[in-house]
């Protein structure tokens, strides 16, 4: 199942203030990059957000009793959040780190 489009262009919009976020289709959903990095993805199936998780904010989405997707490191963006456009952008900005912390680098050929 594809993500709603107005659901696609709400999340563009709550994440504009991100210089350099780029959305590429996958899988029936989105995958959100930042200068090359994923850092978040929106599932087709449900149209929701999720997050990169790492150690600088699990506590975070664990605190807000939030759930991952699948076995994947990437947990639902809590509802409170997408409501407040200044927690928004500070769990992105998180997020954004934790997704060049862990990005797997291309070896040079």
């Amino acid at each position: 199942m594809a993500v709603d489009q107005g659901y696609l262009e709400h999340i563009k919009e709550l994440l504009s203030p991100v210089e350099g976020v780029t959305y590429r289709a996958m899988f029936g959903g989105y995958g959100v990059f930042h200068e090359g990095d994923m850092f978040a993805l929106i599932s087709g199936s449900n149209s929701t957000l999720y997050f990169k998780v790492g150690d600088l904010n699990r506590e975070a989405f664990q605190a807000a009793g939030s759930e991952a997707f699948g076995r994947m490191p990437y947990w639902e963006v809590p509802a409170n959040v997408l409501e407040d456009s200044d927690q928004m952008q500070e769990w992105a900005s998180v997020a954004v780190q934790v997704g060049h912390i862990t990005a797997t680098k291309k070896r040079p050929t």
